[in-house]
């Protein structure tokens, strides 16, 4: 199990290796977890501040390009070409790409030129591959990826499907089990083919003014959903991601395709100031 992780802190300011260290203390501390993922490696400097804490707190971490503008891509790309060679062991993986099949922004074909780039620059042993939504997946936009994927997030979130708090967890496991199948039905079962598997990102706001169809943010479903419907899924026997570790109080509000205006800042299990606010051990 891990958490997904911003580069900056509460007013703004980018982590610094420091920031970075308290980080992993607190979800060492409050989780048992050890692996982190972020989205952008040369975002304020990630690569280099958060691969160091990590070597220095045992945690490992998995970086992220962001390659739907040649130019991001590229400066994503060389900040972890930078780190690659000197933390073996610490950069567990590389994702190429967050949901940008979800997003249209390249065919499955595209993208998976994208990540042949990225492993044939980094060395064996680091893991490459992408994070996109279950449905994607499921219906065979991703397929393309698989093949030359040693690594695959599958992200799914009830809470944008509108789902009710006791209806979420269920509506998570048959988004996982759909993605699951088709990757398995693709690579016709070849255990030497098929990529590792994570749960990408899911996570519930707590924040009771953020609300979707059925789905209603706040501190007690958030809690129920981490504890059925994430802790479900490790239990289950797969490693997984929640999003995220702490509220990110300098991010915007955002609007939703209901029209309602979605708190993006307490998306945490954590708050800005590292506080578990309820029980993070699955």
């Amino acid at each position: 199990m891990g958490f997904a992780l911003g580069t900056k802190m509460a007013n703004g300011q980018c982590k610094t290796q420091q920031d970075y260290e308290a980080d992993f203390d607190a979800i060492k501390f409050q989780s048992d977890a050890t692996m982190v993922r972020g989205y952008s490696a040369a975002d304020c400097d990630m690569a280099k501040h958060a691969l160091a804490a990590a070597k220095a707190k045992g945690f490992k971490v998995m970086l992220g390009i962001w390659p739907d503008v040649e130019a991001s891509f590229k400066r994503d790309l060389a900040a972890v070409i930078a780190v690659a060679s000197s933390y073996p062991g610490t950069l567990y993986a590389v994702t190429v790409g967050s949901e940008t099949l979800y997003r249209r922004n390249f065919t499955g074909a595209e993208l998976a030129d994208k990540i042949s780039t990225v492993k044939a620059q980094l060395p064996e042993g680091v893991k490459v591959g992408t994070a996109d939504t279950w449905n994607r997946i499921a219906d065979g936009t991703a397929n393309a990826v698989l093949g030359v994927s040693d690594i695959l997030l599958i992200n799914a979130f009830a809470f944008w499907q509108g789902a009710a708090r006791n209806d979420a967890p269920r509506i998570l496991f048959d988004d996982m089990a759909q993605a699951v199948r088709r990757v398995e039905s693709e690579l016709k079962g070849d255990k030497d083919k098929i990529p590792e598997i994570w749960g990408g990102e899911t996570g519930w706001p707590t924040s009771s003014d953020s609300h979707y169809e059925d789905a209603v943010g706040g501190l007690d479903n958030a809690r129920y959903y981490y504890q059925h419907g994430y802790c479900g899924i490790v239990n289950w026997g797969y490693n997984a991601f929640y999003f995220e570790a702490f509220d990110e109080l300098w991010k915007p509000m955002s609007v939703g395709k209901n029209g309602h205006a979605a708190d993006e800042t307490t998306w945490g299990a954590m708050t800005a100031d590292r506080k578990a606010k309820f029980s993070l051990k699955c």
